[in-house]
């Protein structure tokens, strides 16, 4: 089976004669460039953040190719699909961790192509609720089903054991960062 991720030009690539690229023989993790003789945590960062970083291209680059969107836009949507009654921007800005005016370009957009609507807040008239129309949902819908299945191929390489061991350990590193951050 191929790798489910385009092939990309490798940092580590040497020229041949004729000018065209190959892989180095001794290709070696862009997480290692730390030094063998670093941080085991820091190293794992590195790692985790490199990994994090592939898995976002490749799902931002099918996206584009498939659905003509944005991973911005999807998670914008997911959200949405979470809340049938709709969220406010504030909470929608919350939710994805990015400005007030990140929030109002993607809904302006989505908004535009009648994929989410605009209301007043039955609970509060200052605030405006985004919820997704009937044709928004059906399109983030065969979205997120092609999103599951590229998620699922991405990580085909391990087996069911190796990707519950993994979920656990990151569980257990999670709940150290919580305790951590909120102690």
């Amino acid at each position: 089976m191929t790798s489910p991720l385009p092939a990309r030009k490798n940092a580590a690539a040497r020229s041949t004669r004729k000018g065209v690229e190959k892989p180095a023989d001794n290709v070696v993790d862009m997480e290692m460039s730390t030094g063998a003789d670093s941080h085991m945590g820091l190293r794992l960062w590195l790692r985790l953040l490199t990994t994090t970083n592939l898995v976002q291209a490749e799902l931002r680059r099918r996206l584009r190719a498939e659905f003509d969107t944005t991973l911005p836009r999807f998670d914008l949507m997911a959200q949405l699909e979470r809340h049938p009654e709709g969220l406010r921007m504030t909470e929608l800005s919350r939710r994805l961790m990015v400005t007030g005016g990140n929030v109002t370009g993607i809904t302006d957009q989505l908004e535009k192509e009648g994929l989410v609507t605009r209301d007043a807040d039955p609970e509060d008239r200052r605030s405006i609720a985004v919820r997704l129309t009937s044709e928004g949902r059906a399109a983030f819908d065969r979205m997120a089903a092609a999103h599951e299945q590229w998620v699922v191929e991405m990580f085909g390489g391990l087996s069911l054991d190796e990707k519950s061991k993994m979920h656990d350990r990151l569980g257990k590193l999670k709940q150290h960062l919580r305790k951590g951050i909120e102690g």
